[in-house]
């Protein structure tokens, strides 16, 4: 009895210590990318529209973005910019894809903790909600 116990617990200690997998997404094509660079975002909300950029932030975070930012600014957009703040015209890539290949625009700014920066525009929609009854 004393021997299973033992087993189950080295079992339990086993599980407890392996690590995280990492977060994984769908690409445009609908295969599974995940990762493997830790892409730091910011959202900023540039429309009147309540609540854009939380939502813009739950949708990147389930792809595997690192959001660090949110807010609004002051500035109002029609349509959605992607602000590469560190020269890494890949990763801008990849969040200009997730808001359906919205424009890139290079602007390197080291002072600022974040690799990409984007305005959400009002032309940009999240993707419905799932409904839990």
């Amino acid at each position: 009895m004393e021997f299973r116990t033992l087993i189950a617990l080295a079992a339990l200690a086993l599980i407890a210590c392996a690590p995280d997998p990492p977060r994984q997404r769908v690409s445009a094509g609908g295969t599974i990318e995940t990762p493997t660079e830790r892409v730091r975002v910011e959202v900023l909300n540039a429309t009147h529209i309540h609540g854009l950029a939380r939502r813009a932030t739950e949708y990147l975070r389930d792809r595997g973005f690192d959001v660090v930012a949110s807010g609004t600014v002051k500035e109002q957009r029609d349509s959605t910019l992607i602000i590469d703040r560190t020269n890494h015209p890949v990763w801008a890539g990849r969040v200009a894809r997730a808001f359906n290949g919205a424009r890139v625009q290079l602007a390197p700014d080291s002072s600022r903790y974040v690799d990409i920066t984007v305005l959400l525009g009002a032309t940009w929609r999240p993707p419905a909600e799932p409904f839990y009854p």
